[in-house]
């Protein structure tokens, strides 16, 4: 299984940036796909997460509102939409999934993901 993310590059402050994430290597159509972000010198953290086959989307109180999330389960991929963006938003972007879907409430955790993307760079700066 492959997770291949795009997308990043470098945008001024109030920019917009759409990265994508293709899977490869099995279906996941079931499966729980989202977006975590780890910025130099900090941990990884969740950004937005969601159900392949629709329903429940979830966000980092930081990027509600700015950020979406959405998928189109024929192409196995996912994106992630980033609108207004800020400085604080620069980050090594990754995609994961896992093949089933667990609690909500166990979304966020990194650890619940089996499979992850090699990371898109996102630089906001003016």
């Amino acid at each position: 299984v492959q997770l291949q993310a795009s997308g990043g590059g470098l945008v001024q402050p109030g920019g917009s940036l759409r990265l994508s994430c293709v899977a490869s290597g099995r279906s996941f159509t079931s499966a729980l796909v989202g977006w975590f972000r780890q910025a130099t010198g900090k941990e990884r953290e969740f950004v937005a997460a969601t159900r392949m086959g629709g329903g429940s989307t979830a966000y980092a109180d930081s990027v509600k509102g700015r950020f979406t999330i959405s998928r189109d389960s024929a192409k196995n991929t996912w994106y992630l939409q980033m609108n207004s963006l800020k400085n604080e938003d620069t980050a090594v972007y990754y995609c994961a999934a896992r093949p089933s879907v667990i609690v909500f409430s166990y979304w966020r955790r990194s650890e619940q993901y089996e499979y992850w993307g090699q990371g898109t760079q996102v630089t906001v700066s003016s």
